[in-house]
């Protein structure tokens, strides 16, 4: 199969999609050298990662970096609205600055890929922050965010035979594209953004606050260089 809702950010530096659904040694080889992709950031948790590990041959001069969150280690809150939704991202970039600078250093230092399992939370947060570290118009970071939605229904459907083989015992309304967590909607992203100036200010100060160095910073607002 695939990657799946896939582009990249930042001159082609920050790729950023879904984890590899289906892909074998070959057809991973020849993905990550399509994109000259360095790195691998690779954000989920043990268990997603048990699912559908990556299969990268040895040698090849790209690095898998393990850097798991939980998005919710004390179990999901409700989320029914949009702005729910935006409010659960903020609650990562608070509890997690490290998280955040640490998915972002490796595409500082050469084409990173980063992705989560849909690619669209955790992988949506961190290009959200990158896009605006760079001075990409906030209306542009909303169009990135949205753009999943066209993605969903093929990313669901796979993702619901991927768990059923891994657990028979999972419910069929699991993927249930009407649930508000497994959308993309504007209203998400937007309350993200405003939640975001208002408590951080601009992306360049928080990534250096999360450690990121000035030069790192500089690397990514100039991928070309």
């Amino acid at each position: 199969m695939a990657v799946l809702n896939l582009r990249p950010l930042l001159g082609g530096r920050l790729v950023r999609g879904s984890q590899p659904f289906g892909l074998d040694t070959a057809a991973t080889a020849e993905f990550l050298a399509a994109h000259g992709i360095r790195t691998v950031v690779d954000l989920r948790s043990g268990r997603e990662r048990e699912l559908l590990p990556w299969q990268l041959v040895p040698g090849n001069g790209v690095e898998l970096l393990e850097n798991p969150f939980d998005p919710a280690p004390h179990g999901l809150p409700p989320v029914s609205t949009a702005e729910e939704l935006g409010e659960l991202y903020l609650g990562w970039v608070r509890t997690g600055p490290a998280w955040v600078a640490a998915s972002l250093r490796p595409a500082a230092h050469g084409t990173a890929f980063v992705h989560c399992s849909l690619g669209k939370d955790r992988t949506g947060v961190i290009s959200a922050l990158a896009l605006l570290a760079v001075g990409t118009d906030p209306e542009a970071v909303v169009a990135d965010y949205t753009a999943t939605t066209a993605a969903l229904p093929q990313l669901l459907t796979v993702m619901a035979q991927t768990w059923s083989a891994a657990i028979p015992a999972l419910p069929p309304q699991a993927f249930n594209p009407e649930f508000m967590l497994l959308q993309s909607p504007e209203g998400a992203i937007r309350h993200f953004l405003a939640g975001f100036e208002r408590e951080f200010g601009d992306a360049g100060s928080y990534l250096r606050d999360a450690g990121l160095s000035a030069a790192e910073l500089e690397a990514l607002r100039h991928p070309g260089d």
